[in-house]
Formats: C-alpha cells, sequence, structure tokens
C-alpha cells in the first residue's frame, strides 16, 4: 500500500500527537467489511427506486453493455434483471457478481 503524501502532524508539547490526512485516503485505510454495500449504492436503492444490481452498475460507472459482456448475457437480458420487480436466479446473481467484481451477497435484496 502506498502511504500517504499530503499528511499534516499537529503536535503537542514538541511531539507528534495528532496526524490529518485527507478524507479520501482515511477511506481507503479503513477496513472494508466483506460483503458491505457502499452508502451510495444503498442511496440509489432509496432515492432512485433501483435494484441492487442497477444501483451497483451505476456506482461502479459501468454501462449495461459492459457488464452484460463480461457476464456473458446479452444487453437486453441485463435490462429485464435491472428491473426492480424482477426477482433474479442465484446463477444470474453469480455471473452478475463476477462481471462486477462483487459477491452474491452484495447483489441479493
Amino acid at each position: 500500500m502506498k502511504a500517504p503524501t499530503n499528511i499534516q502532524y499537529i503536535e503537542q508539547n514538541g511531539k507528534p500527537a495528532f496526524v490529518v490526512i485527507p478524507y479520501d485516503e482515511y477511506i481507503k485505510w479503513l477496513p472494508v467489511e466483506e460483503d458491505s454495500i457502499p452508502h451510495e449504492v444503498v442511496e440509489l436503492v432509496i432515492k432512485k427506486n433501483m435494484n441492487l444490481v442497477k444501483a451497483w452498475r451505476t456506482h461502479l460507472g459501468k454501462t449495461q453493455s459492459e457488464i452484460a459482456k463480461k457476464a456473458g448475457i446479452s444487453q437486453a437480458a441485463l435490462s429485464q434483471m435491472e428491473k426492480t420487480e424482477n426477482p433474479l436466479r442465484n446463477a444470474s446473481l453469480e455471473k452478475l457478481a463476477i462481471a462486477m467484481g462483487l459477491s452474491v451477497e452484495q447483489l441479493k435484496d
């Protein structure tokens, strides 16, 4: 892991007491819980009424065509899967999870 270069030290009594780093750096250093879902993805589900598949794809900045190709399905099939009223089979979730670099649990509603 690269050490951050844009840090600030705060001293007390001539000794380092605190370190201030940019928020983005702080986030990178936090432990990631396996199968966690970022706030931004949850927000898309709630505010935009997206299912988890579409919310994750949007969050990752990928197109339907890109994910569909990686998952070995058609773009039209992915479009149908992204409709909130359609429950997905485990086999479909597995393909999509691999295509997006996620776990199946992160895609389950």
